[in-house]
């Protein structure tokens, strides 16, 4: 499953679901305010997200995970001092929602765990950073980045320059261990860590603006 946003709400937009091999984009949110950066759980189950704070404002204000099989939403709670929060993910084995904020990286258990989150530090707070980067490779050997002097996405490894992966691509995402996904416009591509051509996945009734990908690979990790 990818799930993105779409739309042109002032606070961010609404939440798309789309099958890996395409077809027609189902939205999946209807709130008031405007919804951004999903990520979606491990198990596929679980999606967290950003939510404005107001109908006319673009801030994240407060983190979300949405129960895809039931559709119910809980809030996470970060402490008064962590700020705006940027982003969020999941750990690798799901146990705990990762939150970067304007101070910090913090972490919460897994719903129905406590929905209070706290700081996070030295070795955990390292695995939260490369989970909330875009990795390639299993093991990971890099991850992919804005280029800084192009438009597009580049491939950025532990030593050496970056190299170019795609020029004019925006939002990628980890699509297995040997792809990555991201958009071109309004075309959805993903293309091999190695040797090969970027394939176009057809899709429909696409909002405007699509942004902000988030991938479940499946059980077996590939697509």
């Amino acid at each position: 499953m990818v799930v993105f946003v779409g739309g042109e709400a002032p606070g961010g937009g609404d939440l798309y679901a789309l099958e890996p091999t395409g077809g027609r984009a189902i939205r999946i949110t209807f709130s008031v305010v405007g919804e951004m950066r999903p990520a979606l759980s491990p198990d596929g189950g679980q999606l967290a997200f950003l939510r404005a704070g107001a109908l006319t404002d673009s801030t994240p204000a407060s983190v979300w995970v949405l129960n895809l099989a039931n559709g119910a939403e809980r809030r996470i709670r970060l402490p008064p001092r962590a700020g705006p929060p940027e982003r969020v993910a999941w750990s690798a084995d799901g146990g705990m929602l990762l939150v970067r904020s304007a101070t910090g990286v913090y972490g919460a258990p897994t719903p129905p765990g406590p929905s209070e989150a706290r700081p996070l530090a030295g070795p955990e707070r390292a695995a939260a950073e490369s989970a909330l980067a875009v990795l390639l490779g299993r093991p990971a050997f890099a991850r992919v980045v804005p280029c800084a002097e192009v438009e597009g996405l580049c491939v950025l490894g532990d030593s050496g320059p970056p190299a170019l992966l795609a020029r004019g691509a925006r939002e990628p995402a980890r699509w297995g261990p040997d792809s990555v996904a991201y958009l071109m416009g309004d075309q959805l591509l993903v293309r091999p860590v190695g040797p090969g051509r970027a394939r176009r996945v057809a899709w429909s009734g696409v909002p405007p603006r699509p942004r902000q990908l988030t991938v479940f690979p499946g059980p077996n990790g590939r697509r």
